[in-house]
């Protein structure tokens, strides 16, 4: 008989998905999957995940989020306590893969005696910088100076202006506190806490009671830096991903359709449009330009982008969420306002008459694996949340980095400076990124033949399909799991 496993995944959507793959991959190595998640996530769950005979879903009955985290939190955390209590099954599971961003339910499993493991869904290098640089305290650098880390690469050691963008970063959710959950957003560990670096990473205290970690990474792109985290933690560290769509790794070479497993999005354009557009466009031209759904540029900076993708030469597709566009930081607010009604967000009127057919904007929810995976996009101006850095690497696209807040600084230090498949937007975020900044980086980007070849090198180790290492990461898990509870 199979093992049993539970897995409580966040709520946002670059949680979630992640989370659905782990569970796929864990009923491949013949564990017994059990989802345990918000009623009001119900809808979420892909259908080929509920055919498989060794998943199912226990809902946690709940409303949606009222605007007191207390009262959600209390009901969750009454709903798991009913679940273990009456359990259907006469053992319970032999662990809980929980989400480092819900580890407020750790005392409700050790309770029941059921061990944790923390799952990770940003990649390793965050967690590893956060943990470096609160050990190294170099709070005092100096314009020009740099801080190595020790146990960790020299290309990522730590600079005056790392240190200075950081103090600009816009406020995080408040971090956990006892009985209260953070909000849900698309984030790494760094926005559990003050985004400052130098102070403990929060997730340290969390992982504490746990037996193991779970992260979003393999060792092709990560190996030092999930070496690091297990030297410190002293505790089984694995990298198991990354945690993409299963017709990502079967469709090398060819275009992926985003509709298969990520449908029900709202949209001004379909993939056919999309797939129109990109066939009359010449191979590597195009640079696609989205910064996520939960993060953005401020006002003012959307409009310097506006100008630079109207002036430059470049075929663009770019994408608007709705509502888009933070407040300017205080040193900003003086300026001319832009006489777009805060409730709206920020939306390019007239960008497309005046390009014409050498840019497609589209508004709200794009099919981001078919824009990166067709013969015609060349670069990705990108906020580097994880998701979005994983997927443009394994097809090859250099980056164009403009992180905004948390582990993004983070992910796009370890493109630029490690696997040097991208350039910053600016060589200072702490002030508003300006138009010509963004057309030099454009063109630098879309004209490094070196660096296409690099990224096109990188993204050979992902064209077998899911990483050997984290197959003998789920492999090694299994057996500890195994022999742990024997």
């Amino acid at each position: 008989m199979s093992q049993e496993i539970c897995i409580l995944p966040f709520f946002g959507q670059g949680h979630l998905l992640p989370c659905f793959q782990l569970c796929n991959h864990l009923t491949s190595t013949n564990f017994h999957v059990t989802l345990l998640i918000s009623s009001t996530l119900a809808t979420s769950i892909p259908s080929s995940l509920h055919q498989h005979p060794l998943f199912q879903v226990t809902l946690i009955p709940s409303q949606p989020p009222p605007p007191s985290p207390e009262h959600h939190h209390d009901e969750l955390t009454k709903g798991l306590q009913n679940i273990f209590s009456n359990y259907p099954r006469p053992t319970r599971p032999v662990c809980a893969i929980v989400d480092v961003m819900m580890s407020w339910s750790n005392n409700v499993f050790k309770k029941f005696e059921i061990p944790t493991v923390a799952f990770f869904t940003s990649g390793a290098c965050s967690a590893a910088m956060e943990l470096a640089a609160w050990k190294a305290q170099p709070l005092d650098l100096k314009y020009g100076e740099i801080c190595f880390l020790p146990g960790l690469p020299y290309d990522m050691a730590l600079t005056y202006s790392d240190l200075k963008q950081h103090l600009h970063d816009p406020p995080p959710p408040p971090p956990p506190q006892h009985g209260i959950p953070p909000p849900p957003h698309e984030c790494g560990p760094s926005m559990m806490g003050p985004p400052k670096l130098g102070g403990q990473p929060p997730w340290l205290d969390e992982i504490q009671e746990t037996i193991a970690l779970m992260i979003n990474t393999c060792d092709d792109l990560e190996h030092p830096f999930i070496n690091y985290i297990a030297n410190h933690v002293k505790k089984p560290v694995c990298g198991v991903g990354p945690l993409l769509p299963g017709q990502y790794w079967k469709s090398s070479g060819s275009i992926i359709h985003d509709r298969d497993f990520r449908s029900n999005r709202l949209s001004n354009i379909t993939e056919e449009e999309v797939i129109q557009w990109l066939d009359l466009k010449p191979r590597s031209s195009v640079l696609y330009v989205s910064f996520g759904t939960e993060v953005s540029p401020t006002m003012e900076e959307y409009t310097e982008l506006a100008q630079a993708m109207e002036s430059c030469e470049q075929p663009f597709i770019w994408v608007v969420q709705t509502g888009k566009g933070r407040p300017s930081p205080p040193r900003l607010r003086g300026e001319p306002g832009l006489g777009i009604p805060k409730a709206e967000g920020y939306f390019p009127h007239g960008l497309d008459k005046r390009v014409g057919n050498r840019g497609l904007i589209i508004r709200g929810w794009a099919p981001q694996l078919l824009i990166l995976s067709h013969t015609s996009t060349g670069g990705f101006l990108s906020h580097c949340g994880w998701n979005s850095t994983i997927e443009a690497i394994g097809r090859g696209i250099p980056l164009l980095a403009w992180p905004i807040r948390g582990d993004q600084y983070h992910n796009a230090k370890l493109v630029v400076s490690r696997l040097r498949v991208g350039y910053m937007v600016s060589n200072d975020l702490s002030e508003k990124v300006a138009k010509d900044e963004i057309v030099m980086g454009i063109e630098r980007l879309m004209g490094d033949e070196e660096m296409k070849k690099t990224a096109e090198v990188l993204s050979a180790k992902f064209r077998s399909g899911f990483p050997r290492s984290s197959l003998a990461a789920l492999d090694a898990f299994k057996d500890f799991i195994k022999q742990r509870f024997v």
